[in-house]
């Protein structure tokens, strides 16, 4: 018999290992149902007909972000046949208010204890046996990370899909919140039933104030009315505010049980070491310039160390490649339409993106590490102050960071992002971190008109970026994007050694995605750049590039940058081929004006380009719309080739804007 389990719990609780564990390779990644949050699901383990629906991770059932909205959704309307609650037994006091309200749904569950192994290791103990009788339900101690009890607790969970049985109703309402809520069920029993809802956990529910519930139950206003009336009397009666009131008697009761089950000498190992690293990692003024080292750290060993030789290497496999495939060609008098399609264009345009590849694994091999070790969640937290006074979560600070390295994965990660508000605002923004397919386009510009300062002009554009962004996120803030950001919540978790096979299968995840969903993209995008280099209006291929359609197009929109600076077709020309990847720019231009060297190169952009109106176009090609492997991650994360089109024209006219600020009051000044 086929059964589907869907693996609910607390964020940090080792949710992912667990799921990781279970499934090995056996999982595929897609979208929940209307919303781009991402959905895991696999196949078990020896158990190819059960699968298992990894949730996000949540710490209630309360609608207060868009990972909470989707875990009940899925729990209530697609109604699997278990729950697989992971809860950490380090924090099980913590862990415990979310299993209260699982029960409440009235299905088929199995608690996975994990962690028991640090536990244990601390001196601690938990009384299993109890734990199980007090909930009504099974548990099962596991260390997802050592896979240890994972056999038992797949057996144990298949036995109970098997059976059907359900929770047994825990009675842990008192007073006044229990005479609310046992008012409150029997008003709305029979819509409750109709909604496929729980009838306790519908009148939990409106007594909170849930308002997706209030829609889902079909409340009418005279419901609305009385339950009101219901919830006063509960909060006089009480002093306190109805989810106050709710937390409490949840609590009371997680703290009876805690108090027969777990015996606490002292606090894990883990949590220990935990204390005394944060004293340094977030303290009040060395926590950012830590991170900031860091982060260096990381880029300089991704692009510098271990990413740009094995880029260069994996270049050069692909040259070797193309030559061969380019002589093999010749030798069978191919048509030399057909040997430039395939060279020039598909050759060129998809070795560019694949050669990316090393960095990009590599980049989120360091990530991984990062997050599965706790590490992360201390960032968002030192960053929630700053990037709050325009309008974000500490949570947008990694998508942006990552943003610094390659925008693609950087807009991939905003999946992360609690608020659907707060995502697609990242979304918007991340791109104006100036990404490392940009640096060779600086090069090439400092060479030619700054030389002796080089790096001078490298920090004003990357602080220029920071700066456009905060700007940006200010006026959208105000405009667009109205509202607060969600609020940032986040328990810190204890640093711990992440998992091999978990830090492989994220890597090989994010592989995967970047070539599965960028490289289409660039194969389509490189085709009709190189159709449009290759042939004039009538169809005919052209030997000099300066005839053909593109240069048409490019004399076309030559007078838009006038603003800017510049009027030259073949700069316009470069920012249209920048499209398809930012380096495009450097090789559109040296095939243009037909430079051999990198002297001629910079004598024949000095009669392209001012000095002034040089660093007005590194300041358009810093902040305008991203490759179209970006505006593809950006298409897929926002669901709509609208919203992806507004985007990168948002991001284009900003870019227009600044640099026309840039060039114009240069021009005062100088």
């Amino acid at each position: 018999m086929k059964y589907v389990f869907a693996l609910a719990g607390n964020q940090n609780s080792g949710k992912t290992t667990l799921y990781n564990a279970l499934t090995g390779s056996n999982q595929h990644v897609g979208n929940f149902p209307g919303v781009t949050i991402e959905k895991k699901e696999g196949q078990i383990r020896k158990h190819k007909e059960t699968s298992l629906v990894d949730l996000p991770g949540i710490y209630s059932l309360s609608p207060y972000t868009m990972e909470e909205v989707v875990t009940r959704d899925f729990l209530i309307k697609e109604n699997p046949d278990l729950i697989l609650n992971i809860v950490d037994a380090t924090n099980i006091e913590r862990n415990l208010y979310l299993t209260l309200q699982l029960v409440e749904l009235s299905i088929p569950m199995v608690i996975a204890l994990n962690m028991m192994d640090e536990v244990r290791a601390s001196g601690n103990s938990i009384d299993v046996v109890k734990l199980s009788e007090h909930l009504g339900i099974p548990v099962v101690p596991i260390s997802a990370s050592k896979e240890e009890g994972l056999s038992e607790l797949v057996d144990v969970a298949i036995k109970t899909a098997e059976n059907k049985a359900v929770p047994k109703k825990l009675d842990f309402c008192t007073g006044e919140v229990h005479k609310a809520i046992h008012s409150i069920s029997h008003l709305i029993e029979d819509q409750a039933k109709a909604a496929n809802y729980p009838v306790r956990f519908a009148a939990t529910k409106l007594v909170e104030g849930d308002e997706p519930a209030f829609k889902e139950l079909k409340i009418t206003e005279n419901q609305t009315h009385i339950v009101s009336h219901v919830v006063d009397d509960m909060e006089k009666a009480l002093g306190t505010d109805r989810e106050a009131a709710l937390a409490d008697m949840r609590y009371n009761y997680i703290e009876k049980i805690c108090e027969d089950t777990v015996i606490k000498k002292q606090e894990t190992n883990e949590q220990i070491r935990s204390e005394k690293i944060d004293r340094m990692l977030t303290h009040k003024y060395l926590g950012i310039p830590i991170f900031l080292g860091i982060m260096f750290f990381i880029f300089w060993m991704t692009f510098g160390v271990l990413g740009g030789p094995l880029q260069g290497y994996l270049e050069d496999l692909i040259g070797t490649f193309t030559e061969f495939v380019s002589d093999l060609m010749i030798a069978s008098n191919v048509s030399e339409w057909v040997h430039s399609l395939v060279i020039d264009g598909i050759f060129a345009g998809v070795g560019s993106v694949v050669s990316f590849l090393p960095i990009i694994v590599i980049l989120f091999f360091f990530l991984s590490l990062l997050e599965d070790s706790g590490y992360m969640a201390r960032v968002a937290f030192l960053m929630d102050k700053i990037l709050r006074k325009i309008g974000l979560s500490g949570r947008s600070f990694v998508p942006m960071l990552i943003g610094f390295g390659c925008s693609v994965p950087a807009i991939m990660a905003t999946r992360t992002l609690p608020s659907e508000r707060d995502r697609r605002m990242t979304i918007v923004l991340t791109p104006f971190m100036s990404c490392s397919a940009k640096l060779p386009i600086y090069g090439m510009i400092t060479m030619a008109f700054f030389p002796g300062n080089a790096a001078v002009v490298m920090i004003v554009l990357y602080v220029m970026g920071m700066v456009t962004a905060v700007l940006s996120g200010l006026l959208l803030k105000n405009t667009i994007f109205k509202g607060e950001p969600v609020p940032f919540v986040m328990e810190l978790p204890a640093y711990r050694i992440p998992s091999k096979r978990s830090v492989v299968l994220h890597m090989w995840e994010k592989g995967k995605d970047f070539i599965q969903r960028a490289f289409t993209v660039i194969f389509i995008g490189t085709i009709i750049i190189w159709f449009l280099q290759s042939f004039d209006w009538s169809m005919n291929m052209v030997e000099d590039s300066s005839y053909s359609m593109l240069a048409t197009l490019g004399s076309l929109i030559a007078p838009l940058f006038i603003p800017l600076g510049f009027n030259d077709w073949r700069a316009s020309t470069a920012i249209i081929t920048g499209l398809t990847a930012k380096e495009a720019v450097v090789s559109t231009l040296s095939v243009l004006t037909g430079a051999a060297t990198d002297a001629q190169l910079s004598a024949t952009l000095n009669s392209i380009f001012t000095p002034l109106s040089a660093f007005s176009f590194l300041t358009f090609i810093l902040l305008y719309m991203p490759c179209v492997a970006a505006f593809a991650a950006t298409k897929r994360e926002l669901g709509s080739m609208k919203y992806a089109v507004l985007t990168a024209l948002y991001q284009t006219l900003t870019a227009f804007v600044v640099a026309t600020i840039v060039y114009q009051v240069g021009s005062l000044i100088i």
